[in-house]
């Protein structure tokens, strides 16, 4: 069978990299043996290369991640040509700047943008508008990213411009001094304020998902202060304040109180009488920290982005 990538430019053939099935592995699925094989790469990735025809069994290309193996196959994994040929390649993409001098830019990042490359988002990530925007942060580590939002959460981003500057946030954001406040959609009624102290790490049976995981299990402490601000029928606007930043930590921690956001189809729940909408209904509204040159406390806040303005303005009138 001839690969059906073969012939695509943003992929390459690595050197060889064969490796053999061992025989305690007999019976498992493909996809399972090369997560322990490769295990710098998750699961899901793996599934979705092996679909796209990048994994070899025994010489032949197999495009069924739940192939079992007998035992003693030759695997090889041609990984795709990531960041040094594509996730670094500068690209005129709008951006929405909040605030920017010599030391750091604050984004307003739009709801749809992905942040940093990886699997299945190679280009047109917001790394790839800073490469373009400001050339010389090709030499800070992650073009300057320090921390993250989801690709459909929009809202405030701090980013260095240089190596000394990424440092000291860094710094910031493990001290807890960097300050976060979201605004959120959720279902149910919340009239009050609480805090979620959970650790949260990866879901013991859906790897593509976080959970609240005991920190005995691999969970890290994450902690979550919210309060509602405006209550509607079957759902509520809250205030979330981090004094964390886990991967998905708002999400994971309403979800785990029965007050999933709106929008969210990973973690929240169907439901006729919450108003649809096309994405999580989260935006990071405010950002504080300590400017690294100025050594003063900066803050930045923006509004609502034209969607969950729209929303909030449904809702009000229902």
């Amino acid at each position: 069978m001839k690969n059906p990538l073969e012939d695509r430019a943003d992929y390459s053939r690595t050197p060889a990299n064969p490796a053999a099935v061992p025989d305690r592995c007999a019976g498992r699925r493909l996809d399972q043996v090369l997560a322990e094989l490769w295990p710098q790469h998750s699961r899901n990735r793996l599934q979705g290369w092996v679909r796209e025809g990048l994994v070899e069994v025994d010489g032949k290309v197999e495009q069924e991640p739940k192939r079992k193996l007998l035992g003693g196959e030759r695997l090889r994994l041609n990984e795709p040509r990531e960041a040094a040929e594509l996730a670094e390649q500068p690209e005129d993409i709008p951006l929405d700047i909040v605030f920017e001098d010599e030391a750091l830019l604050v984004i307003n990042k739009p709801a749809g943008l992905v942040v940093h490359p990886g699997s299945g988002n190679w280009s047109g990530t917001l790394m790839n508008a800073l490469l373009h925007h400001v050339p010389a942060i090709a030499e800070v580590p992650r073009a300057g990213i320090v921390h993250r939002l989801d690709k459909d959460t929009s809202g405030l981003l701090v980013v260095a411009k240089t190596l000394e500057v990424q440092t000291d946030l860094v710094r910031q954001l493990q001290a807890r001094t960097v300050k976060r406040q979201y605004l959120a959609f959720v279902a149910g009624v919340v009239f009050y304020q609480a805090t979620i102290d959970a650790p949260i790490g990866r879901h013991p049976a859906q790897r593509v998902k976080m959970a609240v995981v005991p920190e005995t299990r691999g969970g890290k402490a994450a902690v979550t202060h919210y309060r509602g601000l405006e209550q509607f029928a079957h759902c509520a606007l809250i205030e979330c304040t981090l004094e964390t930043g886990r991967t998905h930590q708002i999400r994971v921690h309403m979800a785990s109180v029965k007050h999933p956001l709106i929008g969210d189809k990973v973690y929240g729940r169907p439901d006729p009488r919450l108003p649809a909408f096309p994405r999580q209904a989260l935006h990071a509204t405010r950002l504080a920290l300590v400017h690294p040159l100025e050594q003063r406390l900066r803050q930045w806040e923006v509004p609502l982005p034209a969607d969950m303005a729209e929303l909030l303005e449904t809702l009000r009138y229902e």
